[in-house]
């Protein structure tokens, strides 16, 4: 294991290294250099839309961003030719002899709270669509969210004793870089495996230091009642995120299935309908492969998003239940890097 100053090290160097590309490419694409990579637009990923506030120890900043932010990318990307497509209305669009432009489409994984609060107004002001991905554990409050307890718990101690998987170790929490290296290996733990047995060690943890896991849900994600209203907004759509958000590749295959189903099952209780869409949790090629898209083509979903990167192309057609997405990533709010990732020139090339 990595020591902590070369993991924070390492995390610094990436970030630079980031953003010098998001420098680069936007420079690149105002040239008009390969204006097919763009291709037919994108699909975006965001989590928290709300107001600055600075924290020290800040893990999962990178799935923040600000309404100015929301409001200045939107704008940028209609600057840019980009239209606003409803996720479910995706298919459609990809299969029309020609377009009005380049589609933008808007999705927000986990529910929270301040999805509401500080992003529908955005979207309205601009007349776009957004999907917003539900997990039903969260809405019930029966599952914890791990990364914003982890955030909680090794915040507050100066020493963390876990069992990674492989028997408890413990490791110091005093500094600021020594919690980041704690919460990496936390995350590299969980990253790739089944997830189930650590999240409930980590939960059991939390409790004894006085925190409340599905607390923490209850303060930040939205219940049933304020999904249902937002549900009946014009603009606002509900898809499905599975009940428990854990990694769908390491289920067993009639676990993963019920994820599915019953996630569909608790979204049509709360808005009469069964969902269109759905994303899988983390939605990386470690959480979501061959398997578990055909196991959502089977089932009556029209479409599903991956969290792998990458703009539309009319051969998405041909297969809708992987389609890829951009995240507006918290550590490089500036609408000249939307642009850049909209160009499609970051994914022209992998």
């Amino acid at each position: 294991m990595y020591g902590p100053n070369t993991i924070a090290t390492r995390r610094m160097v990436k970030r630079a290294v980031i953003q010098g590309g998001l420098e680069a490419v936007s420079l690149l694409s105002r040239t008009g250099i390969m204006p097919g990579a763009r291709g037919m637009g994108a699909i975006f990923t965001l989590h928290h839309v709300r107001p600055a506030h600075h924290k020290d120890f800040n893990p999962a900043a990178h799935l923040t961003i600000t309404p100015e932010f929301l409001d200045e990318s939107i704008t940028r990307l209609k600057d840019d030719g980009h239209i606003p497509v409803a996720l479910h209305d995706l298919p459609e669009f990809l299969a029309q002899p020609e377009q009005p432009g380049p589609a933008m489409v808007f999705t927000l994984d986990d529910g929270y709270r301040d999805n509401n609060e500080h992003a529908r107004p955005v979207f309205e002001k601009h007349g776009v669509p957004y999907t917003i991905f539900i997990s039903g554990g969260f809405v019930d409050r029966t599952h914890s969210i791990w990364w914003e307890t982890a955030e909680q718990l090794i915040g507050m101690v100066d020493e963390f004793s876990f069992d990674y998987g492989k028997g408890e170790i413990t490791l110091p929490t005093r500094t600021l870089i020594e919690k980041y290296a704690v919460f990496d290996q936390l995350h590299k733990a969980l990253a790739c495996a089944e997830q189930s047995a650590i999240v409930s060690r980590l939960d059991a943890k939390a409790r004894q230091a006085g925190i409340c896991p599905t607390g923490i849900v209850d303060r930040e994600v939205m219940d049933e009642n304020e999904l249902r209203e937002m549900a009946a907004k014009p603009l606002a759509h509900l898809g499905a995120h599975t009940i428990g958000h854990l990694n769908l590749a390491h289920l067993e295959p009639d676990q993963m299935r019920s994820e599915i189903v019953l996630s569909a099952e608790r979204i049509a209780r709360i808005t009469g309908e069964a969902p269109l869409t759905m994303a899988y949790p983390y939605g990386d090629r470690c959480a979501a492969g061959p398997r578990e898209y055909q196991a959502v083509r089977e089932l009556d979903f029209k479409l599903a998003v991956t969290t792998n990167p990458g703009v539309l192309h009319r051969e998405n057609l041909q297969d809708l239940f992987a389609l890829h997405r951009i995240s507006l990533n918290g550590y490089y709010q500036k609408s000249r890097y939307v642009g850049a990732l909209a160009s499609g020139i970051p994914f022209a090339f992998t």
